[in-house]
């Protein structure tokens, strides 16, 4: 029988609040060349000439906003879903970070420590949908540290779960207790990518954002398709629950730079929404399973003020999946 452990990935966070904990991590994350993918030279420039040394004040406040005695929410929240699929599977389970600590490296000696004659690592990044600059980052990185450190091992990824049906069903009990309440509108927020990274990703070089209804087209690219994949998540949801399609829209947030990206913004949105007479909001963030800086900050407060000053009445945001029972048991059958 095949000994084995998970490696639960998630994308990070700065060990502190402390303006300096920030700007190093800004920096790991910002320096990724498949975050912001340019030339490294110009990348360098950017990065550590103009973003960290003018964003890590602005981010150590939105931090400190969403910090909690346990310390940072992403973390705390993985750490305790690594306790509950540990209980459901009965397998070893561990956690990394892709920026910040704990880092892969780490997690992937703890394991060959803990485990010998461990067989095989299965890698779960928690990240439901492709996108370089979230799926595939994290999955590459742990690879390349996996191979390098000639592991006894083999290493088994979990392909994008997307369109999952058990993963369909957890995000959709997540969302139906909301839906009881009264809400004229529900806007699926998801991470923001620049559109060339959707055609970075698309392998047929021809499919991509070349017309209106690409993603409803079938095509190979759509196993990379970050746009695609959002959007069959979306419609999958709105079926379960019976929500008619003017009743809900996408738009995309958390943009960084000037360059062209998946839209319509999700500020934007929020800000003209009550102007066509959705006055009671329900927003959903599906490109997360752990409630973060970008859900908790962006969206339940800066978001609900910029809604709520353009002459919203209600804004209610679905917490990610976090820790729902629904959610283990998905984590468990797609292992």
């Amino acid at each position: 029988m095949t000994k084995k452990a998970v490696l639960l990935a998630n994308l990070g966070s700065p060990d502190s609040t402390d303006v300096s904990d920030v700007r190093r991590y800004l920096r790991e994350f910002l320096m990724d060349g498949r975050v912001i993918d340019i030339p490294f030279f110009s990348r360098c420039l950017l990065v550590n000439g103009i973003i960290a040394p003018f964003r890590a004040p602005r981010s150590a406040k939105k931090y400190k906003s969403i910090w909690t005695e346990e310390g940072s929410p992403l973390i705390v929240l993985t750490q305790k879903l690594v306790d509950k699929v540990a209980a459901e599977t009965k397998l070893p389970v561990y956690m990394c970070m892709r920026y910040g600590n704990p880092t892969p490296q780490r997690a992937l000696k703890k394991i060959r420590e803990e485990n010998p004659g461990i067989d095989e690592v299965v890698l779960f990044p928690l990240y439901p949908h492709y996108a370089m600059s979230s799926y595939e980052t994290a999955v590459e990185h742990v690879r390349k540290l996996w191979e390098q450190g000639n592991y006894s091992f083999n290493l088994k990824v979990i392909e994008p779960y997307y369109n999952h049906p058990s993963y369909i069903q957890s995000l959709s009990n997540s969302i139906r207790p909301f839906t009881g309440k009264k809400y004229d509108h529900i806007l699926f927020s998801y991470h923001g990518v620049p559109e060339r990274q959707i055609l970075k990703s698309d392998p047929t070089g021809n499919h991509c954002l070349k017309r209106d209804d690409c993603c409803r087209l079938p095509s190979e690219a759509h196993r990379f398709c970050y746009r695609h994949q959002v959007f069959e998540t979306t419609r999958l949801v709105a079926e379960n629950l019976d929500i008619p399609s003017e009743k809900y829209s996408i738009s995309f947030q958390s943009r960084l730079g000037n360059d062209k990206w998946l839209g319509p913004a999700t500020a934007g949105v929020l800000a003209q929404l009550p102007e066509k007479g959705i006055k009671n909001l329900l927003v959903v963030t599906p490109a997360f399973v752990s409630d973060c800086l970008e859900t908790l900050e962006e969206i339940r407060m800066e978001g609900r003020e910029t809604f709520l000053k353009a002459g919203g009445e209600t804004f209610r945001h679905v917490p990610c999946l976090n820790l729902n029972d629904d959610w283990v048991k998905t984590i468990a059958e797609l292992l």
